[in-house]
């Protein structure tokens, strides 16, 4: 049976559920409060370039994104690129992410060292994660590679990120991200990554022209106010004070939102969703007149610089004939630095950039932009999975999913296409109960 469908949010995950559903014989409309589609895909235009807000990339494991690629007739946009890692320790920049880059790291020695690359083997093999679910990734870690190398290593990635929530995260979320970045590599000294040509806009254009073949309808700049039930079952969306009627709604948007629009869920439930918390993100990006390393991913381990990591994007897709650097500063919403003015972060930046580079200087800098968002990062606790509440809600009729549903993976577009999938099949699957 055909349904009046309406989803919640246009990015990739809003996107590709429509479009599953739309495929499925569905009416489908969106409605996103942005005035373009892609959420924290989207681009925006940083000096004459278009270019994401924040950074993206592709891993070999990605197969939903894959398959969905060659639905889309856009799979041969991808393009696979050899990259390298690098290590900033303490005033001092090494080569990471290879064996020999381990091997001749001078601050471990070789139990230490066989202790990290075995812990990697491990992680890259595992298939089930839900005992590492029950385990904390900071009491895991520290068991595989012991507390010196946790210190050197881990300790303040996690710190500048999670803050106090640091040893709350389950080694299952950590874990994915090992395995997915170690899977990608082309061999044991090589590390390939991807990339779609024309960025993440072709992959946004492509799905939006085939929903709009399909029949679907994208509205932008159209938030919503509340989802309209009675009875304990859906009946429509309230949109710029416009009631419009669906016998099924959709929501694609971060879950902090959802309590908020759907008031008639059950007190319980909404507590359920409430006790999801994020981690938020300030992401400075530069355009700069010369490389600045070769490097396309730089872990910082230094106690004067406070985040940690740069991503210089265009050691990954070399798509202008300058550099792309970003700077994500990840802290809690609550965190006092969080409305700190945006050229606050981005001299922070420069100041960061100089002491990894000390020939660096502000000449080189032609463009700056700082973007940021507030559902940047899910924080996914030990029990993460037992905490998620059902896509399918007690209201009748809606469906929810945002990042936190990829878990135990991490944030890809491939990750909001297989939960895109998983939301629909949800929908359809209730229909024919």
């Amino acid at each position: 049976m055909s349904e009046k469908i309406g989803i919640i949010g246009a990015g990739p995950m809003g996107l590709a559920c429509a479009y599953h559903l739309l495929k499925s014989g569905h009416k489908v409309e969106i409605f996103e409060a942005d005035d373009r589609i892609g959420g924290m895909s989207a681009s925006f235009n940083f000096d004459g370039l278009k270019i994401e807000r924040y950074y993206h990339f592709i891993c070999a494991p990605d197969q939903p994104l894959f398959d969905l690629m060659e639905e889309l007739e856009i799979a041969q946009n991808l393009r696979w690129q050899e990259t390298r890692q690098g290590f900033f320790y303490q005033g001092q920049l090494y080569k990471w992410g290879n064996p020999w880059a381990l091997l001749t790291f001078p601050h471990l020695n070789i139990v230490q060292k066989f202790r990290y690359a075995l812990h990697i083997m491990y992680a890259k093999n595992v298939s089930n994660w839900h005992k590492l679910d029950k385990i904390s990734a900071t009491s895991w870690l520290k068991k595989w590679v012991g507390e010196k190398v946790y210190s050197m290593l881990w300790e303040s990635l996690f710190y500048l990120k999670f803050f106090e929530h640091t040893d709350e995260l389950s080694a299952a979320w950590l874990g994915t991200r090992i395995k997915r970045v170690a899977l990608s590599r082309k061999n044991i000294f090589t590390e390939k990554l991807g990339y779609l040509e024309g960025g993440s806009d072709t992959f946004l254009n492509a799905i939006e022209k085939k929903i709009q073949e399909l029949g679907g309808v994208i509205h932008l700049s159209s938030p919503l106010q509340k989802v309209l039930a009675e009875n304990g079952r859906v009946t429509g969306l309230q949109i710029n004070k416009q009631e419009i009627a669906f016998t099924q709604i959709v929501s694609t948007v971060p879950l902090p939102y959802v309590p908020r629009f759907a008031p008639d869920l059950p007190k319980d439930f909404q507590d359920r969703i409430n006790s999801i918390r994020n981690i938020g993100v300030i992401c400075v990006l530069f355009k700069l007149k010369q490389q600045f390393t070769e490097n396309f991913w730089l872990n910082i381990q230094d106690d004067d610089i406070k985040v940690p990591g740069i991503i210089e994007y265009t050691n990954l897709n070399p798509l202008d004939k300058n550099t792309l650097v970003y700077v994500p500063f990840y802290m809690p919403t609550t965190h006092p630095d969080y409305e700190s003015p945006d050229a606050d972060f981005i001299n922070k930046s420069i100041a960061y950039l100089s002491r990894i580079n000390p020939a660096f200087n502000a000449d080189w800098i032609l463009s700056s932009r700082a973007s940021r968002y507030e559902f940047a990062q899910t924080i996914c606790p030990v029990g993460f999975y037992d905490i998620l509440p059902p896509m399918k809600t007690p209201l009748k009729g809606f469906y929810m999913a945002d990042t936190s549903y990829y878990y135990p993976e991490d944030r890809s577009i491939s990750e909001s296409v297989r939960a895109a999938y998983q939301l629909a099949e949800t929908v359809h699957c209730d229909e024919m109960d």
